[in-house]
């Protein structure tokens, strides 16, 4: 994947911590610790303390092809430091990616990043926006001044970015390890879309304040919509095949999560006055996005749109703002066929997610890495808000106030992950729990943006303090391996789980020829279960596997089957076949109380990696602050009723909302038992 090396599985996750104190390290320091009045809590949740302790100030020496706004007058450009770790006294210290060299006080990658610059400049934007600040406003023309001095303004590559400067600002355009493309102002790229990103939210924030600079700013948007329009939107119209799907070829990077960042920009920048050249690449990027959109309550990948388009089976929660990118697209575009792809996602995708673990870094398509990041969050919340917005539906604040949990302590770990008095965010938590209390560039920026957005709507802030997970009741993976085989079935364990488009569940698959089984013995579920086999689909395979689950009383009900040649032609696609959940023709239902679920091949070449049993109404439930509430979510083909018991008191309001999140009965429930009627495909959310 064209992707930045560390951002894949999770930017602050996959990072080690590195031995010792470098020389090159910044000063140990210690963000301020913010009061409101008096010394007493804070009043906002923002707090920029530690983000302006990742700041710095550098003097670049002169490179050919890269200069900034007034570089004569003003030499010194803003930068970000990409990390910030213990040190031996427990301080947090900065540093940069890579192996470090003392000797020249240099880094493999380097101390500051355009992803981060540019990302950074619009936690500014928005909080001088917000508050007024002025030291925001100064914070983002210094950031902005720094992320243009990055791109390339010269030669066969102008309007691109250099990703990576050492800590005196000499460029970096190909670190170690490898960044794709390399050297990393060679083509479309991540951080290109993000500099679109920051300069589009920068422009329309400097337009009325600062005349010039704003007009610099458009300048060099101008120069890097070029580089779009040169690079990628030259393909507009084309598409690509990836296992018998059409795909669209003009994405960044191939990438909807890195295209939704460039049109977050573009949006803000038509809003406020950009051209009939931004307006057009915004509307040709936005299609590109919704073409990758799909799926049901009941069909993988449920209403999401998928990140990558050479992959099927991949969803990740680090940069999925595409719902975000096409609402706000939807809205300047005046284009309300963007608004379906992104209502999906927040009314059919996220309750799903939310039952079933949360915005996990990798479901490809199970989730194999269950390790989550504030990115991942903020992406989410963002989307919600977004949508919000632009469609009125108040359920989707509902979902927003539930996603933003996370932060206040309803994750794997239980404990708070952004912390209001320092501005620190945590840069991730594992499914088992465990804490990377490593506070980077990254985190820090998307915490930040999330409490923003929590600022700005007190009532969603005021949920998302709910911070305990009490229950959640969701997805089931049985690994194919645990199955009892019989007639030849065999488990197969590649060298690798990856498969180049997708992760193998486990890292083990079974493979079965004509005639044999697989068997599961299941803990019996209090609900019927969807039952989602995950499969090696193959062009032209014979292969049928037949499913069938066993009843409490040891029937057998036939579920459906899956036909394993129902992929296309490879094509663009990194690995021949596809591995997806596929929902079985037939029931495809286990009942309440099934003991057992069976596979039968009819055929050659049948492989099978995972079942996922999806319950016909999932919950997610959350409380703290003497409040509680709970998201419910059908898979079922017909309207459905559950009954809670929430903790705290007092009256709960139950509100359903169906697949397009219109809100359809709102009722007022006494008594610690509560009946919630949830609509097919759609999520009921229940208050006390």
């Amino acid at each position: 994947m064209k992707r930045r090396t560390l951002m894949l599985g999770g930017l602050a996750l996959t990072t080690p911590l590195l031995a010792g104190s470098p020389a090159g390290a910044a000063p140990a320091a210690t963000p301020s610790t913010a009061t409101g009045p008096a010394g007493g809590p804070l009043t906002n949740l923002t707090n920029l303390a530690h983000l302006d302790f990742l700041r710095q100030a550098v003097a670049p020496p002169a490179q050919d092809g890269h200069t900034t706004y007034r570089l004569a007058e003003s030499p010194e450009v803003g930068m970000l430091w990409t990390y910030a770790e213990p040190g031996p006294d427990g301080d947090l210290r900065r540093v940069g990616g890579g192996a470090y060299d003392a000797a020249t006080d240099t880094w493999g990658q380097g101390a500051y990043n355009a992803d981060d610059v540019s990302r950074a400049a619009v936690v500014y934007l928005r909080h001088w926006a917000q508050t007024g600040s002025t030291g925001s406003r100064d914070a983002s023309r210094e950031l902005l001044r720094g992320l243009t001095y990055l791109q390339t303004t010269t030669g066969p590559h102008a309007g691109n970015v250099v990703l990576w400067a050492q800590p005196d600002g000499t460029l970096n355009p190909s670190a170690e390890p490898v960044e794709l493309p390399d050297p990393s102002d060679s083509g479309p790229s991540y951080w290109l879309a993000r500099t679109v990103w920051a300069l589009g939210e920068g422009y329309a924030a400097w337009r009325t304040a600062d005349a010039g600079f704003a007009g610099f700013l458009r300048q060099r948007l101008d120069l890097a919509v070029g580089a779009l329009e040169r690079q990628v939107l030259s393909r507009y119209g084309t598409y690509q095949t990836v296992d018998g799907e059409r795909t669209p070829a003009w994405l960044i990077a191939d990438g909807a999560d890195a295209t939704a960042e460039a049109v977050l920009g573009l949006a803000a920048y038509v809003r406020d006055g950009g051209g009939s050249a931004a307006s057009r690449s915004a509307r040709r990027f936005a299609e590109g996005i919704a073409a990758l959109s799909g799926g049901d309550a009941r069909h993988w990948p449920f209403g999401a749109v998928r990140p990558w388009a050479l992959s099927r089976s991949m969803w990740h929660g680090w940069g999925s703002q595409m719902p975000a990118a096409l609402a706000a697209a939807a809205r300047v575009l005046v284009d309300r066929r963007l608004l379906g792809p992104a209502v999906a996602p927040s009314a059919t995708f996220t309750p799903w997610l939310l039952t079933s673990g949360g915005p996990d870094n990798g479901r490809i398509p199970t989730p194999v890495d269950r390790s989550q990041i504030a990115y991942g969050v903020d992406s989410r919340l963002q989307s919600l808000l977004a949508v919000a917005d632009a469609t009125g539906r108040d359920g989707f604040d509902q979902l927003a106030g539930v996603v933003a949990a996370w932060y206040f302590g309803a994750n794997a770990a239980g404990v708070p992950a952004y912390d209001p008095a320092t501005g620190r965010t945590i840069d991730g938590i594992s499914g088992d729990g465990a804490v990377n209390r490593n506070s980077g560039a990254e985190s820090t920026i998307h915490g930040l943006l999330s409490m923003l957005a929590l600022d700005a709507r007190p009532q969603v802030a005021q949920a998302a303090r709910q911070g305990r997970i009490v229950e959640r009741v969701g997805t089931r993976v049985v690994e194919a391996e645990q199955g009892a085989r019989d007639g030849g079935a065999a488990v197969v364990t590649p060298s690798s789980s990856w498969t180049g488009e997708s992760s193998i569940s486990g890292g083990s698959l079974v493979r079965m020829p004509a005639g044999s089984t697989v068997r599961w013995e299941l803990p019996p579920s209090a609900q019927p279960e969807l039952v989602l086999p995950v499969v090696d689909l193959t062009p032209g395979a014979s292969a049928v596997t037949r499913w069938a689950g066993v009843a409490g009383d040891g029937r057998e009900l036939t579920l459906g089957q899956v036909r394993h040649g129902q992929a296309g032609a490879q094509g663009t696609s990194p690995a021949p076949g596809v591995l997806l959940p596929v929902t079985p023709s037939g029931p495809g239902e286990l009942p309440a109380g099934a003991t057992a679920l069976v596979a039968t091949a009819a055929g050659d070449g049948a492989v099978v990696d995972a079942v996922m049993l999806e319950p016909l109404l999932s919950r997610f439930v959350v409380a703290g602050d003497g409040h509680a509430t709970a998201v419910l979510r059908s898979a079922a083909r017909t309207p459905r009723t559950a009954t809670l018991t929430l903790p705290g008191a007092g009256r709960a309001v139950v509100e359903a909302y169906d697949s397009a999140g219109v809100r359809r009965s709102r009722t007022v429930v006494s008594g610690a038992a509560v009946p919630a009627v949830v609509l097919p495909g759609g999520f009921t959310v229940v208050r006390r």
